[in-house]
């Protein structure tokens, strides 16, 4: 999305993967004309900040927990209406933050025992903050769609990009937090990398 990132050991680097991520949630963004999202486990700020550059009338907020990211993405945010600020995924979000018509999110998600066991490219140079999902890389994906759906409007839809094998089980966590109209999407390798769906509403 052609955007003059910021990159350093603090972030976890962007991957063409969570294009995929990008390409989903901007129709719909853009489809709310003037919104708010809120990009969850920011780190760098590129979701948000790809999201706030294809629809103006977007305000994005950059949820991140990492002193180090924020500072990254405070760089990054070079329009007034993306707003970086300190969230943690794994607690309930403070009433302060307002309502979000749409949540997007790529969490850590790699499976705690599999961090020894990655590349050295991965394992050496990307902050394992960035990286540990817990002990089956799952943790976040429960917590964001327990916790955090109480951030989310009616009828507002929550994105996840998800790890190799993930996506059934997103999307399972998902449809028993009350998501509904779920949708698997698979990347340009034809593996299931976004999982989104509709918060439902209660008759």
């Amino acid at each position: 999305y052609g955007l003059p990132l910021d990159i350093s050991k603090e972030v976890l680097i962007p991957r063409p993967d969570t294009e995929v991520l990008v390409d989903q949630a901007l129709p719909y963004v853009q489809s709310l004309g003037n919104c708010r999202v809120l990009d969850l486990c920011a780190g760098s700020g590129c979701i948000g900040l790809a999201l706030a550059s294809q629809a103006p009338q977007a305000h994005v907020v950059l949820g991140e927990f990492s002193d180090g990211a924020l500072r990254i993405s405070r760089r990054n945010a070079l329009t007034g209406r993306v707003i970086p600020m300190t969230v943690n995924a794994l607690e309930r979000p403070d009433r302060a933050l307002g309502e979000f018509h749409c949540i997007v999110s790529n969490p850590p998600y790699i499976p705690h025992g599999d961090i020894p066991g990655l590349d050295h490219s991965v394992k050496d140079y990307e902050p394992h903050l960035a990286l540990d999902g817990g002990e089956d890389g799952l943790d976040f994906y429960r917590s964001i769609s327990e916790k955090w759906k109480e951030a989310l409007a009616p009828g507002g839809r929550l994105y996840f990009e998800v790890g190799i094998g993930q996506a059934d089980n997103v999307l399972r966590i998902m449809r028993t937090q009350g998501f509904g109209d779920i949708q698997v999407v698979k990347d340009h390798h034809d593996i299931p990398r976004v999982v989104f769906g509709t918060l439902c509403t209660e008759l």
